[in-house]
């Protein structure tokens, strides 16, 4: 990569760090393009380049943060995955990170907030930048290596992903219904039976 390109993509960096800590503290509705600029230390039109206004760059870091936190999970759970199941596997990438927004609150409201199918599956399948990961490619791989096959398994985890965030997003935050803890055992059979009934026949 050359000078220029560094330095293009340091800008972009610098904006999007800035743009977070904007949204995390100040809130996305008050926070302007002007509050972004001014702070990154760019000149207004450089924004531009980057990013078409201000939705566009909360729906790129919200793409970055999730693909983070798939990232992590696989990353740290990666020795543990080995000869078990698909459900298992799934559980396990669930739980490290229901335990990283356990233990980073503002990113979790920042994502509960601002996530919609769209934006996440945009997360899934196409990386906002080379540090991230495409974790459709893994779970299909998942797939793949299950011994049975699936129906609709788009739904499927457009269901998990919706059950787990609505339900933890309460839990974390304020307990309600119950803490994290109490709530995952009842979580994790929720999850099982989803994925239960999208099973539907053994692999020849």
């Amino acid at each position: 990569m050359g000078k220029v390109d560094k330095n293009k993509e340091q800008k972009e960096k610098s904006l999007l760090k800035t743009a977070f800590e904007f949204f995390t503290t100040k809130g996305f509705s008050k926070t302007s393009i002007s509050d972004i600029v001014n702070k990154a230390g760019v000149a207004k039109g450089t924004f531009y380049l980057y990013f078409k206004d201000k939705y566009d760059i909360r729906n790129r870091l919200v793409s970055h943060k999730s693909s983070q936190l798939f990232r992590n999970a696989v990353s740290e759970i990666e020795s543990e995955t080995e000869n078990i199941s698909f459900e298992d596997k799934i559980l396990k990438i669930i739980d490290n990170i229901i335990n990283q927004l356990n233990e980073n609150k503002s990113l979790l409201t920042f994502i509960s907030k601002n996530l919609s199918w769209g934006v996440f599956k945009s997360a899934l399948t196409s990386p906002p930048s080379d540090e991230d990961i495409n974790f459709a490619d893994i779970y299909y791989k998942m797939l793949e290596e299950a011994p049975y096959e699936f129906t609709d398994p788009e739904i499927m985890l457009f269901m998990i992903i919706e059950l787990v965030s609505s339900t933890c997003y309460s839990a974390i935050l304020y307990s309600e219904p119950c803490t994290l803890s109490e709530l995952k055992p009842h979580l994790y059979d929720t999850i099982r039976i989803i994925i239960e009934r999208h099973r539907c026949k053994e692999k020849l």
